[in-house]
């Protein structure tokens, strides 16, 4: 048998999480000195240990953690417990570096606050281009929901494309609209040029019209840290007596497979004030 302190070393928690354990009733020792008090543990109650930590990593309290080690879930039911455990956390930590991306794009626009581009934004008139697209609803045009939206529906897109032997002839071109059931709600379109005909389908093509006139700046990295360019776009607009009129075109001009390496083109509709 081991002193609890040998047990603990064995088990990897503290003392003081043994002796909480012991005094609720969810890790009783195997002996207790009744002369001194001291507590004596098992190898075999390592199996029991390594339930009740695993349990509370799953985020169950002590109490749920009590009935259903009591209850002996086999090793199966706990390696699956553990594994929707493992996919929470690394949905989890995606998300937050997501988050921490956005941040730092955010904290970036702070920074580049009264630098006004000179030669970066072009005047132009953008011609009718045909397109293939996939259209999908975003909760808002905050980065965090557009691109969860817009990169599995250009992967699906590709894929049904492929399938009907259509083969793109430019680049992709993303756009973006108010959504008809309204609510901040963004209509993500997904779009690639294309020569075929019109038609409607496992996917649409048609011709997206032209601008008249479109702000333009180019914009080098992955789109999750487009923020700081596009806001570069908006004062220049501001600054030079036009105004928006409506949601920017994203052109991929340039897609490796580093998104750090992508070179995209926002046209930004615009009329002069």
């Amino acid at each position: 048998m081991f002193t609890i302190g040998d047990f603990a070393r064995h088990g990897r928690v503290s003392v003081r999480m043994l002796r909480h354990y012991d005094a609720t009733g969810l890790l009783r020792p195997a002996h207790v000195d009744p002369a001194s008090g001291y507590r004596y543990y098992t190898a075999a109650q390592l199996a029991r240990l390594n339930r009740i930590i695993a349990l509370k990593d799953l985020g169950f309290t002590l109490q749920q953690v009590q009935d259903i080690v009591d209850e002996k879930v086999s090793a199966e039911e706990l390696r699956g417990m553990l594994r929707l455990r493992r996919a929470e956390l690394e949905t989890a930590m995606a998300a937050a570096g997501a988050r921490l991306i956005q941040v730092e794009a955010r904290l970036r626009a702070i920074e580049s606050e009264g630098r006004m581009p000179t030669n970066d934004v072009v005047i132009k008139s953008v011609p009718t281009v045909r397109v293939a697209e996939l259209t999908a609803t975003a909760a808002s045009y905050e980065p965090e929901d557009i691109g969860p939206v817009i990169g599995p529906l250009y992967d699906e897109l590709f894929r049904r494309l492929s399938s009907a032997g259509v083969t793109p002839t430019g680049p992709g071109v993303a756009y973006y609209e108010g959504a008809p059931e309204g609510g901040g709600r963004i209509s993500v379109h997904a779009a690639v040029q294309v020569s075929a005909p019109l038609q409607e389908g496992d996917f649409r093509i048609l011709d997206l019209p032209s601008l008249d006139q479109a702000a333009t700046i180019v914009h080098r990295g992955s789109m999750d840290t487009v923020l700081p360019t596009a806001q570069a776009l908006a004062r220049w607009i501001d600054a030079n007596g036009y105004r928006s009129t409506g949601y920017a075109r994203e052109i991929n001009l340039e897609c490796p497979e580093n998104r750090d390496d992508w070179v995209t083109e926002l046209q930004a509709p615009v009329t002069p004030i």
